[in-house]
C-alpha cells in the first residue's frame, strides 16, 4: 500500500483529507475508524484500496468532572450511574477516612480503594483533571514540584487505564513578564513525560498562560509539540482577552474555539454570563448562557468531532472559589444538579443531532 494510503489509514483522514490520495470511493466524513482490507488491481486502473469505514457517533461518549457531583468517590459514581454513563473525568475525590484530594495526592491506600471501587461499580476514569500548573501555581516556584505531580499521576493513570490529563501553564503574572520561555521549558518536559507513557496532554484554556488568549493558546501550541487541548466553553466567559494592553474585553467562546478546534480532543461543557454588578460569572444551564454552547456543539458535530463531552456545571459549586460564603453544598445537591445537567446535555446533544445532518458532516 502506497505510505500516503498507509498515513491516511493511521490519521483516519476525513472524507475531505481522502481526496489527494486518488481514493475514488472515499470514506463517509463521520469515520471512527478505517480497517484495511487489501489491494484490487484492475486492468489500467490500477491498484484500488479496498477499505471497511465504520461510523462514528458524536460524541463518542459522556462523563463529567467527578467532583461536580459529589466530594464522595461513591457520590460521584452514583452521579455517573444514574445517567447510564461509563466513565468520569477525576478531580478531586474524598475517600472516607482520608483527606479530600486530587487523584494524583491521594495516599496510595485511598487510591487502592478508589480502584477497587471503580472496578467493582464498571466505571473507568477517561481524563485526569490534574493540577498539574494550573491557575493556582506560579511559574516562579521549583519545577520539582510539578515534576513530582507527574511522577505521581503517571502510574496511577496507566493502572486505570486513562486515555487524558488535563494540564496548565501556570496561573498569569502581574507586569509585562509573562515568563515564556520558562513556561513553556516546563510544558515540553511535562508533555514528554506523558507522551513517553502513552498519555495524551490536554491543555485547558482556563485561567493560565494558554487561556489569557487565543493568540496565547496557538504561542504555547506551537512552543511545545505533542500537546493537544481541551476547549472549555465559558471560561471565555470570565476570562480578559490579555492580547493588548488594558482594559482587556472580555474574550469571546465562538472566536477562541475556531482557533483551536483543529488541536481540540476534549470538550468541557459549561455555560455561563458576565455580571458586572458581582464582577464574576452567573453560571446557567447548557445552552442558556453566553459560552455558545449550542453553536460550538453543532460546529463539533459538523466537523466530525471525535472525542467525548465532559459536564463541569460550576451551578452549585465553584472548583476555584475558595471563599465559601455560603459553606460547603451537601453531595446530595452537588449529585441532583451534575444528574439534571446531563440529562439537559444529552437532549441539546439530541437536538443538534437532528439539525445537523450526515451530509453536512
Amino acid at each position: 500500500m502506497p505510505p500516503s494510503w498507509q498515513r491516511a489509514l493511521r490519521r483516519k483522514k476525513s472524507n475531505r483529507e481522502f481526496r489527494p490520495l486518488g481514493v475514488t470511493h472515499r470514506p463517509p466524513a463521520r469515520v471512527a475508524f478505517v480497517v484495511f482490507k487489501g489491494l484490487v488491481r484492475e486492468g489500467g486502473l490500477g491498484a484500488v484500496l479496498v477499505v471497511e469505514c465504520r461510523e462514528m457517533s458524536f460524541p463518542s461518549l459522556y462523563c463529567g468532572i467527578g467532583d461536580e457531583a459529589g466530594n464522595l468517590l461513591e457520590s460521584q459514581m452514583a452521579a455517573a450511574r444514574e445517567l447510564g454513563w461509563k466513565h468520569i473525568e477525576a478531580r478531586n475525590i474524598t475517600v472516607p477516612g482520608f483527606p479530600k484530594s486530587n487523584l494524583h495526592d491521594l495516599p496510595d491506600a485511598a487510591f487502592d480503594l478508589v480502584e477497587q471501587a471503580l472496578g467493582a461499580a464498571g466505571l473507568s476514569i477517561y481524563c485526569f483533571a490534574s493540577t498539574i500548573g494550573n491557575w493556582a501555581k506560579n511559574v516562579e516556584d521549583p519545577f520539582e514540584i510539578t515534576l513530582a505531580e507527574v511522577e505521581r499521576a503517571i502510574p496511577r493513570m496507566q493502572r486505570l487505564g486513562s486515555k487524558y490529563v488535563r494540564v496548565m501553564s501556570y496561573k498569569v503574572r502581574d507586569g509585562a513578564d509573562l515568563m515564556e520561555e520558562e513556561r513553556f521549558r516546563r510544558m515540553r518536559e511535562v508533555t514528554q513525560h506523558f507522551l513517553a507513557a502513552g498519555i495524551q496532554p490536554l491543555h485547558e484554556n482556563c485561567m493560565n498562560y494558554g487561556g489569557m488568549s487565543w493568540r496565547h493558546a496557538l504561542r504555547l501550541l506551537e512552543a511545545v509539540p505533542g500537546l493537544k487541548w481541551v476547549f472549555d466553553t465559558a471560561n471565555p466567559v470570565f476570562n480578559a482577552d490579555r492580547t493588548g494592553v488594558a482594559p482587556h474585553p472580555r474574550q469571546d467562546p465562538w472566536e477562541f474555539w475556531t482557533q483551536v478546534r483543529d488541536v481540540s480532543e476534549h470538550i468541557h461543557i459549561k455555560d455561563a454570563r458576565w455580571c458586572d454588578a458581582k464582577n464574576d460569572a452567573d453560571y446557567h444551564w447548557p445552552g442558556e448562557g453566553d459560552g455558545a454552547v449550542v453553536r460550538i456543539l453543532e460546529d463539533a458535530c459538523r466537523r466530525g468531532y471525535s472525542g467525548a463531552l465532559s459536564i463541569e456545571p460550576h451551578m452549585v459549586a465553584v472548583f476555584h472559589d475558595a471563599s465559601g460564603v455560603a459553606g460547603p453544598p451537601s453531595d446530595a445537591a452537588l449529585k441532583a444538579n451534575f444528574v439534571e445537567y446531563g440529562r439537559r446535555l444529552e437532549r441539546l446533544v439530541g437536538g443538534v443531532q437532528a439539525r445537523v445532518k450526515p451530509s453536512d458532516r
